[in-house]
């Protein structure tokens, strides 16, 4: 048998690559971990911790003016981005070390750097050096990437947001992703003017329609103006003199060229950042005509794995249309000492789905009990204001596998429509006419992200409808629509 550096190797310091390091490092294998970037990968770092941080800033706005329609005497201020930003980024700072922490306590050897596959058994980091381990996991997550087009490195991604040295005035969102409608309503909460473009006919593509469509109407309603149908076309840095006189630039440095599409770290944006401190600002054209200038273009057009120069192919590991590692249900690439977990796969790009894609790899691998990932039913949520929980099959998806009844009930919550807000929830049922199991759930409310994990116990479940039924409800609440709907809205 080959003697190896260590048992395992793992490069990609997220979630999903970290619980597989320390786990499997529980059972007494060598184990490696390299990171290029920040230690927390995209989830701690760049994605759903700093966004649901902000999110609960966006959060307060309304309350003073909730407060005084209960009563009352109550007042807020203006939002002060550079004190809240400064507490986000000291908060990251203290998640990393958390994470650093749990690896160096798990004796897992850590190596900062970027590493690529040598050979089937070999990784190479930055500064050249080779070490070898008997299996390598790839965990390196997935990045958000640009259009192809002339001056695309002129907008944002996800990640810059979170770096912004000021608060924008106003902004164009290109997208209709969660990504896209949750930014949208926390800079919208943030006191930010947001334009949103889609070019679908309607935002949260895949999502149940009648609960997409609550959603849009609500954000709409907040004051996001939303443009659906609608791409953009063309986009040049344009200076405050131009703007006003109603003249765009198009010197060499305006046009710009067509952004790369990388997998870099928070914060390597050059450009936004140059653009940002000049204060300059961007003319966009859409395909309806319409032209605008905005503080800031953010493209939140999708995510692709981060596998490029990883010399993945060189060592026969085969790659999806979009770069996606292949993988079995066991996370087995083609070549079998080499697994991958996590978003680099584009199975199910939840950071929680992750973190049990490593931990089934180390049972399978380290436990000698073969685990197959279970990537059924898995609840999530959309934080936009209100926020959308599901889990299990939309309407549309139910209604083609077989026949089905649907339970649904809208209305204005009590705390709402005590001070005349014009804000609706959402809460639906679908259900298998013949065995009445529930295939799914969806919730549109505040808090919805909360409601859906405990439905999504009953739905993982298999509970009936009848077994909803038996269930008492908990009285006033949203939640308790969900056990007291008894007749179908409609069957399919």
């Amino acid at each position: 048998m080959a003697d190896f550096d260590y048992d395992l190797f793992v490069i990609g310091g997220g979630s999903g690559g970290v619980r597989a390091a320390r786990t499997a490092a529980a059972t007494g294998a060598r184990v490696a971990l390299a990171e290029e970037s920040r230690m927390g990968g995209t989830c701690v770092i760049r994605g759903c911790v700093p966004k649901k941080l902000m999110v609960f800033a966006s959060d307060y706005a309304d309350l003073a003016e909730d407060a005084k329609a209960y009563g009352w005497d109550a007042e807020i201020g203006t939002f002060d981005w550079p004190r809240f930003r400064g507490k986000l980024h000291a908060e990251l700072d203290r998640l990393e070390k958390v994470y650093r922490s749990m690896l160096e306590k798990s004796d897992v050897e850590v190596f900062d750097s970027r590493a690529r596959l040598a050979d089937a058994h070999s990784v190479e980091l930055a500064d050249g050096v080779r070490k070898t381990a008997k299996h390598i996991l790839i965990a390196t997550g997935g990045h958000p990437f640009r259009p192809d087009m002339p001056c695309a490195d002129l907008g944002l991604v996800s990640n810059d947001l979170f770096l912004m040295e000021e608060l924008p005035k106003n902004v164009l969102i290109i997208g209709g992703g969660y990504i896209a409608c949750e930014f949208a309503c926390i800079l919208n909460g943030l006191g930010v003017d947001v334009t949103l473009y889609h070019r679908g006919g309607q935002i949260l593509r895949g999502f149940d329609e009648e609960a997409r469509g609550l959603v849009a109407e609500m954000i709409a309603d907040s004051g996001v103006s939303i443009h659906t149908g609608t791409n953009i076309v063309e986009m040049k840095l344009a200076d405050e003199v131009d703007v006003e006189t109603g003249t765009i630039s198009n010197s060499d440095a305006a046009l710009g060229a067509p952004a790369k599409n990388d997998s870099t770290s928070l914060g390597e944006n050059p450009k936004s950042e140059t653009r940002q401190k000049a204060g300059k600002r961007i003319w966009v054209k859409s395909t309806t005509g319409r032209e605008g200038t905005f503080d800031h273009v953010i493209f939140a057009t999708g995510r692709r794995p981060s596998t490029a120069d990883m010399g993945l192919e060189d060592v026969g590991v085969e790659l999806g249309r979009s770069g996606e590692i292949v993988v079995d249900e066991y996370s087995q690439s083609t070549v079998p000492s080499i697994y991958a977990i996590g978003d680099v796969t584009s199975r199910l790009e939840l950071t929680p789905v992750a973190i049990r894609e490593g931990m089934a790899f180390v049972e399978t691998v380290f436990k000698g009990n073969r685990t197959p990932v279970d990537h059924e039913l898995v609840p999530s949520a959309v934080f936009t204001r209100p926020e959308l929980g599901t889990i299990g099959l939309t309407e549309e998806e139910a209604s083609e596998r077989g026949e089905i009844e649907v339970y649904c009930t809208s209305f204005r919550p009590m705390r709402q429509a005590f001070i005349d807000k014009p804000a609706r929830t959402l809460l639906k049922l679908i259900v298998d006419r013949e065995t009445r199991v529930i295939l799914g759930c969806h919730i549109v409310a505040d808090e919805a992200g909360e409601m859906i994990q405990l439905v999504g116990i009953a739905v993982k479940a298999g509970m009936t409808k009848e077994q909803f039924d038996r269930t008492c409800a908990v009285h006033p609440t949203i939640s308790e629509e969900i056990v007291t709907m008894r007749e179908p809205v409609r069957a399919g």
